[in-house]
């Protein structure tokens, strides 16, 4: 990669993270403040990014524009949303759909809750794989070799008090995943959020996706929102035979029926 094209991109991370001024973006990247301005320049010729009245620069629409085509790219997103919509409306919780990406999971779609309660998360948010839901369903899903990958870059960060913080009581939780078919997160990556998860399958068999849904113990407790699980279940196989699967009589891993 060349040195100007990873500044650029440098650049776009960080401004992904907020506002920031020409001094800041050339401290945050070590290079001098001509450089910085020289590639500020281009990107926002291109409209990726734009200077505001305090001279502070953001991501600019062409950003939002390929996010929302690569959105519109990921199949399994467009399959997944009347089924969601439709368990949305019934059951009114925030409901996300999560791919995994490298040692986390990605937020390919997100639905609110009917209260007034919302959740910090959003479309495009990463989270941790071993302290939610939904990267628990996706990790256990994945062959040795690729698990071990994705444990190579785990670093098992305490979310909370009641987080999962060793690769070994990470591996023996994912070991009951993978026998009863879904995974849950108590107040292990939030304060007060309970969370559980469901995978979705592609027509090779794969988890290529999870469907999670998480509530505020203010709203439902954990045993109320095991009450849901069913119901997650059989959108998620739903979801998956759109997406071709086909389950076998073998149950054991606990696929969609």
């Amino acid at each position: 990669m060349s040195q100007s094209l990873d500044k650029a991109l440098q650049i776009l991370k960080h401004l992904g993270a907020g506002p920031a001024s020409l001094d800041q973006l050339a401290a945050k990247l070590g290079v001098h403040k001509t450089t910085v301005l020289r590639l500020l320049r281009t990107l926002a010729d291109e409209h990726f990014v734009f200077r505001d009245g305090n001279h502070r620069y953001h991501l600019g629409s062409q950003v939002f524009e390929l996010s929302s085509r690569g959105l519109e790219q990921r199949e399994v997103r467009g399959i997944a949303a009347p089924h969601l919509t439709a368990f949305n409306r019934e059951h009114g919780r925030t409901t996300h759909l999560s791919e995994l990406s490298g040692s986390e999971i990605v937020y390919i779609d997100k639905l609110e809750s009917h209260d007034h309660l919302r959740m910090a998360s959003r479309i495009g948010l990463r989270a941790p794989v071993h302290s939610t839901a939904a990267g628990k369903v996706l990790a256990a899903d994945l062959p040795p070799a690729e698990l071990e990958g994705v444990l190579a870059g785990v670093t098992f960060d305490r979310m909370t008090a009641n987080t999962l913080t060793s690769r070994e009581e990470f591996l023996s939780e994912l070991a009951q995943v993978r026998e009863q078919g879904w995974a849950h997160d108590r107040e292990e990556n939030e304060n007060s959020i309970n969370c559980i998860g469901a995978p979705v399958r592609d027509a090779s068999g794969r988890a290529v996706a999870a469907v999670s849904v998480s509530v505020p113990d203010i709203v439902l407790t954990y045993d109320q929102l095991l009450e849901l699980l069913p119901a997650l279940r059989a959108v998620t196989g739903k979801i998956s035979w759109d997406c071709g699967y086909r389950p076998g009589p073998d149950t054991s891993r606990g696929h969609p029926a």
